[in-house]
C-alpha cells in the first residue's frame, strides 16, 4: 500500500489536481483499521480541523497509529488558540522592505503552500511560518508596520482556492513529496525512508564525498531510501523517517532547528537534539566532566566583565594555555596563550565572538585519540597526529587554506583500555547516539577526555579502515532498530 496518504473530505475536492492512489476521505480512514506496521506520511487536506471535527479526528487518529501527520493536533490546538509568532529582526527588515517596495498601506495576506509562496522575494518569511506551522495550506494576516508584522496565521480551506492557487498548490506538493505521483505498486516499501542532511558549501564537513557515497550505497542494499538532502529542503523533512545530520552543528543553528523538529514529530535522529546541546558547548562538559569526575584537562572560564590577567589564569591551569571558544569546531576559535600580550591579542579577538571563554592546560601529545561510540558500544578509534611543527590537529593559514595531521585507524581490541573505558563513561552522560570522545594518554597511563562531540568525523577511507562497510551498515542499522522501538 502506497505510503503517502492525502486525505479530503470528498474525493470530488481533488478534481483539479493530477489522479492518484494516494487520496483517502476523512471518513473512510477514520472507519479504517490500521493493520499494516507502516510509518506513513498523512496529508490532512480537511477544509475543517476544529475541534471534534472528523478532520480534528483524522489527525488525533494518525498520531495514535504512529503515522507522520501534517498537520498535527498540536498545530490545530496551536492555530485554534491564536498563538502568536514573532520574526527575528532580518526576517522583520526583510518583511518592511517588501512592504515598503509594494507600497502597501493596510493589511495584507500571504498565502503559503508547503513552506512555499508565490511572492518568491520573501519566501524565507513563508518558510520562517512553515517551520512553526507546518501545515499545508496556510493564509497569513500582516500589518504595514516597521516591526512585528504578523497578526494572526490561519489554515487556508483547499476547496476555497482559485484556479492560479490550486498551480502554485499542485507544484508545491509536488516538491514536497513526489512519491505521491511515483510510487508503483509493484515496488516493495523500503525498510524506512532516510535523509542525510548535508551542507554543499561547507568547508570542513563531518564526512567526505566518499563516505557519503558509502552511505548511499549501502543504504540501497539495505532496502532503505536514503537521499540526501540540504537546508533548502526543510519543507521535506516531514517526507522521511529517519535525519542522519552530516552538516557541521551548532545552536541557532538550522541543522538544531531540523534536529528538533524531527525529534518532536517522532523521527529516528542523528544527531538528536539534546545531544546538539550537550556536546556543542565545551563549558557544559567542563561541568559534566567536573560533575561526573571523568578526568579532563585543567579548565577555568574566563567572563568578559572580568579583568583578566595572564598571571591570574596561570595560576590556576599552568603556562602556556589554551583559550577556546565555547562552540569552536575543528581548531577553529583556539588560542595558545604564553604571555600577557598574547592573551589580550586573543581577548581582543575572542570576546567579540563570546561572553565566555574556557582556558584549559596545555597538554601536549603527539597525537589525540577519537573514539567513535554508537548507542553505548564503540565503533571506531583513530589516532589523530598533531599537523607538522603545529601544536593542533588542524593548522589554519590566515589565507583560509588549511593543512591536518595523519590519521591512523586502530582495532578496537588494540585501544588501551583506559582510553575505551573514558571514552565509554564520558559518552553515557551525554546518549545514546552516534559521538566522537577525544581523548589524551599522559603520563603513559592516565587517560584525560577533552571534548565529546556529537557530530564526529566519518570519512572515506579513515575512520573505516578497520571496519569498512560494515561501518555504514552499523550506522544505518541503527536508525531502523530506533524506528522498530518506537513504532513495534
Amino acid at each position: 500500500m502506497n505510503n503517502v496518504l492525502i486525505l479530503l473530505d470528498k474525493e470530488s475536492d481533488w478534481q483539479p489536481y493530477y489522479k492518484t492512489s494516494s487520496i483517502l476521505t476523512v471518513s473512510d480512514y477514520l472507519k479504517s483499521k490500521s493493520k499494516e506496521k507502516e510509518r506513513k506520511l498523512v496529508i490532512n487536506l480537511s477544509n475543517d480541523y476544529s475541534y471534534n471535527s472528523e478532520g480534528y479526528y483524522c489527525s488525533l487518529l494518525a498520531q495514535a497509529r504512529g503515522h507522520h501527520i501534517i498537520p498535527d493536533v498540536e498545530l490545530i490546538n496551536k492555530v485554534e488558540a491564536g498563538t502568536g509568532i514573532r520574526m527575528d529582526r532580518n526576517l522583520q527588515k526583510l518583511c518592511y522592505q517588501w512592504i515598503q517596495k509594494n507600497n502597501i498601506t493596510d493589511n495584507w495576506y500571504l498565502n503559503i503552500y508547503f513552506g512555499t509562496c508565490k511572492e518568491k522575494e520573501i519566501e524565507r518569511i513563508a518558510r520562517f511560518i512553515y517551520e512553526n506551522y507546518p501545515a499545508p495550506l496556510l493564509r497569513v494576516c500582516f500589518n504595514n508596520k516597521p516591526n512585528n508584522q504578523i497578526e494572526s496565521v490561519q489554515f487556508l480551506p483547499l476547496n476555497q482556492l482559485n484556479e492560479e492557487e490550486e498551480t502554485l498548490f499542485a507544484d508545491a506538493l509536488d516538491r514536497f513529496n513526489k512519491k505521491i505521483w511515483h510510487s508503483p505498486k509493484s515496488a516493495p516499501a523500503p525498510r524506512y525512508n532516510l535523509g542525510i542532511l548535508v551542507e554543499p558549501s561547507e568547508k570542513f564537513p563531518p564526512s567526505n564525498s566518499g563516505a557519503i557515497h558509502k552511505f548511499l550505497e549501502i543504504a540501497k542494499k539495505m532496502d532503505i531510501h536514503a537521499e540526501l538532502i540540504t537546508e533548502d529542503d526543510a519543507t521535506r523533512l516531514m517526507e522521511f523517517d529517519a535525519l542522519f545530520i552530516r552538516a557541521t552543528t551548532a545552536l541557532n543553528h538550522y541543522t538544531f532547528h531540523l534536529s528538533q523538529r524531527a525529534a518532536q514529530n517522532g523521527m529516528a535522529v542523528i544527531d538528536d537534539p539534546v545531544s546538539i546541546i550537550r556536546c556543542t558547548n565545551k563549558v557544559y562538559l567542563k561541568e559534566l566532566f567536573e560533575r561526573e569526575k571523568i578526568p579532563a584537562p585543567i579548565s577555568t572560564l574566563i567572563f568578559r566583565s572580568n579583568n583578566n590577567t595572564f598571571e591570574d589564569i596561570a595560576a590556576q591551569v599552568g603556562t602556556p594555555f589554551i583559550l577556546k571558544i565555547p562552540d569552536g569546531s575543528y581548531s577553529i576559535g583556539m588560542h595558545k596563550i604564553s604571555n600577557e600580550e598574547e592573551l589580550k591579542s586573543a581577548l581582543d579577538i575572542m570576546f567579540k565572538e563570546s561572553a565566555i571563554l574556557l582556558a584549559q592546560e596545555f597538554t601536549p601529545t603527539d597525537f589525540d585519540w577519537r573514539v567513535g561510540i554508537l548507542d553505548g558500544e564503540p565503533l571506531y578509534a583513530c589516532k589523530y597526529y598533531m599537523a607538522k611543527n603545529h601544536w593542533q590537529i588542524y593548522y589554519h593559514y590566515a589565507s583560509g587554506r588549511s593543512r591536518c595531521g595523519l590519521v591512523d585507524t586502530i582495532p578496537i581490541y588494540q585501544v588501551p583500555r583506559k582510553i575505551l573505558d573514558a571514552a565509554l563513561k564520558a559518552a553515557s552522560f551525554i546518549g545514546k547516539g552516534l559521538y566522537g570522545v577525544d581523548l589524551k594518554m599522559v603520563d603513559n597511563d592516565r587517560a584525560i577526555v577533552i571534548e565529546i562531540n556529537d557530530n564526529p568525523s566519518i570519512d572515506h577511507g579513515l575512520e573505516d579502515a578497520v571496519m569498512g562497510d560494515e561501518l555504514y551498515y552499523r550506522i544505518l542499522n541503527h536508525f531502523g532498530r530506533s524506528l522498530e522501538m518506537k513504532y513495534f
